[in-house]
C-alpha cells in the first residue's frame, strides 16, 4: 500500500511539473488537464498514506514523495539536455 501511494504522489508531482511553463523535460508544457489529474493523484496519494499509517504519518509521507519528486525533476531535465545537448555535437 505505501508503495501504491508514493508512486501516486511522485505521479501527481510529475504531472504538475510539466504543466509549468518553465519545465524543461517536453517541449512544452502540458495542459491544465494534466494539471488536475496530477492533483487528484496527489489527493489520492495523501488518501492511501493516511490508510496505510495514519494521519500524521501519511500527511508527511506524501509531503516527502512531492518534495521527492520536485527536487529530482529538475536534475533530470538538467541532464537530459545535457546528453541531447553531447548527442548533437557528435562527442560520445
Amino acid at each position: 500500500m505505501m508503495i501504491c501511494a508514493f508512486l501516486l504522489g511522485f505521479l501527481g508531482a510529475v504531472a504538475i511539473y510539466l504543466t509549468h511553463p518553465q519545465q524543461r523535460l517536453l517541449g512544452r508544457p502540458l495542459t491544465a488537464t494534466a494539471r488536475l489529474a496530477g492533483m487528484a493523484l496527489i489527493v489520492a496519494s495523501v488518501w492511501s498514506w493516511c490508510a496505510a499509517g495514519g494521519v500524521a504519518a501519511g500527511v508527511s509521507g506524501a509531503l516527502t514523495s512531492l518534495m521527492l519528486a520536485w527536487v529530482a525533476l529538475p536534475y533530470a531535465a538538467w541532464w537530459r539536455n545535457k546528453q541531447l545537448a553531447t548527442l548533437r555535437k557528435g562527442s560520445p
